[in-house]
């Protein structure tokens, strides 16, 4: 209370402001504007990502904008795929013989990674699991069908030598 006032019409002033500043906060806290209170509590970080729309019954909604997030997902797989390390690893691994091999795992890759672009922006629900599905799963399947390709061919190599002896 070390604060002294003029008059009593000047703390009235002071108090209607404190109510209306407290008042604004409660509604960050309700979150009666969702896409305003996580803009506040994330520092707008989350803004890019939220778009408020209005659904058939007049009611505001946050969605989010998968379109964005699809872009910049693409965007830093592109930036890890084209980086300086992946270029030295092809030019490194072409002096092993194995360049074949590195170009066949990044085409892989930037198709596997094109199917679940299409299929996250396609407005079908069923496309959006399915692609879902092969980001989680599309590394799995890879590795065994690589598995098995390795198993083949010592198998074949095996073969061979025996029908040379």
């Amino acid at each position: 209370m070390g604060i002294k006032y003029d008059s009593l019409e000047e703390l009235r002033r002071k108090k209607n402001l404190l109510k209306s500043d407290i008042s604004n906060l409660e509604e960050l806290l309700t979150f009666k504007n969702t896409k305003e209170s996580l803009s506040a509590f994330t520092n707008g970080l989350t803004d890019q990502y939220l778009q408020e729309k209005v659904d058939e019954n007049g009611d505001e909604k946050v969605v989010l904008r998968k379109d964005v997030i699809a872009k910049q997902v693409t965007s830093e797989v592109k930036d890890l795929l084209i980086s300086k390390n992946t270029a030295m690893g092809i030019a490194g691994s072409a002096l092993k013989g194995n360049a074949v091999d590195a170009l066949l795992k990044l085409a892989v890759t930037a198709i596997v990674g094109n199917v679940v672009k299409k299929n996250i922006k396609s407005s079908n629900w069923k496309k959006k699991v399915l692609g879902i599905a092969l980001v989680y799963l599309a590394p799995v399947a890879l590795k065994f069908i690589r598995k098995k390709l390795e198993n083949y061919q010592k198998n074949k190599s095996v073969s061979s030598m025996e029908q040379l002896i």
